[in-house]
């Protein structure tokens, strides 16, 4: 079975609050989900925990303050 990370999810592990995860979301700066379930109004999307941890390295700003010179 495949797991995926909900937007919870991923806000967990990300440290993020689940609301700025929902603002990234519906401005785009996500990455796009590996699965989504269901229709409007009632989606659910889901991100594979690599999709979400290669989106963390590499995303500018706090995010990747560490890998900055």
């Amino acid at each position: 079975m495949i797991k995926y990370l909900s937007l919870s999810g991923l806000a967990k592990r990300v440290g993020i609050a689940a609301s700025t995860a929902t603002t990234y979301r519906r401005d785009g700066r996500l990455p796009e989900p590996d699965a989504v379930i269901g229709e409007p109004p009632s989606v659910q999307y889901g991100w594979l925990p690599e999709t979400i941890d290669e989106w963390q390295a590499n995303r500018p700003g706090r995010g990747n303050w560490k890998n900055q010179s």
